[in-house]
């Protein structure tokens, strides 16, 4: 007598998934109708959809760009969010750390500028522990300025220039102090004047009212050549580099090179800020 041994493979009347032929699949996708094991299934509105239909719909649902050509940011502004939470990591850091070692290694003095150049954008996620307001100011400003603008440019964009903008305001205070100076500069007052500059900048191009942002800027300016410890020129480098910044964004012609031209005009912007900071540190 013998004994048959079950077969492996699936009946011909047990639906599979086209994707793994051994796995019987009883679930149909709602777009093409045919079988999807639960490792091919994949949510839909209503019920599932097999990852083929969803790759497929990838491709071809376009891509909805911000009006600066940047792939349109919806939802909450999350590069903004990510810095200010690395500002306050940072600050919690400086206090918990022994030894004042976050100050000492990463806020910015002129004499690191040509040892320790990458101190020029450290600097601006350090803040001071002597006075609250500076960070609670300096983050407040970045989440209002950064909701208006991180969607207008998209992110990518949008961190671009808050990080050149971040750079540009530690090279003013390099050009207009003392070389020799070795007071350490920190904060990200620099880079909130650079979005300042580059709201300006945007909000003329688009012929919006500039008259407000006129008058925001000359206040927050202001405070800096009455308060001893603000750096005005650190806020006056991060103005002009942000309203740079914006521009080579901003007035990039439309089309297929938009994306390449703003890039290189960014990348012009950031070239210029060295060159700036090599004849500075070698002039002394």
């Amino acid at each position: 007598m013998s004994y048959g041994i079950p077969s492996a493979e699936p009946s011909a009347d047990i639906p599979v998934c086209p994707r793994h032929p051994d796995r019987p699949s009883y679930v149909r996708c709602q777009r093409c109708g045919r079988p999807a094991c639960p490792e091919c299934q994949r949510a839909a509105a209503v019920g599932f959809q097999c990852v083929d239909c969803v790759n497929e719909q990838k491709r071809t649902t376009p891509t909805y760009r911000s009006p600066y050509g940047g792939a349109l940011a919806v939802g909450r502004p999350l590069v903004t969010f990510t810095i200010i939470g690395l500002c306050v990591l940072v600050y919690i850091l400086q206090w918990i750390v022994p030894g004042d070692f976050i100050f000492q290694n990463f806020a910015f003095a002129n004499k690191a500028a040509a040892d320790e150049p990458w101190r020029m954008l450290t600097a601006a996620f350090l803040h001071s522990q002597g006075f609250l307001l500076h960070i609670v100011l300096n983050m407040y400003t970045l989440w209002i300025f950064g909701q208006a603008l991180e969607p207008l440019l998209g992110r990518i964009r949008f961190l671009a220039l808050y990080l050149i903008s971040a750079v540009g305001g530690s090279v003013g205070f390099l050009l207009m102090t003392p070389m020799a100076s070795n007071v350490g500069v920190v904060g990200a007052s620099g880079a909130i004047f650079g979005l300042f500059g580059a709201m300006l900048v945007v909000q003329r191009h688009r012929g919006g009212e500039t008259k407000q942002l006129w008058v925001l800027i000359a206040i927050n300016g202001a405070i800096g050549f009455f308060v001893p410890s603000i750096a005005w020129q650190a806020h006056l480098g991060g103005l002009i580099t942000g309203g740079l910044a914006a521009a080579a964004i901003a007035y990039a012609p439309r089309g297929k090179n938009q994306a390449l031209l703003q890039a290189g005009g960014l990348i012009l912007v950031a070239g210029l800020l060295a060159v700036v900071t090599w004849f500075r540190v070698t002039a002394g």
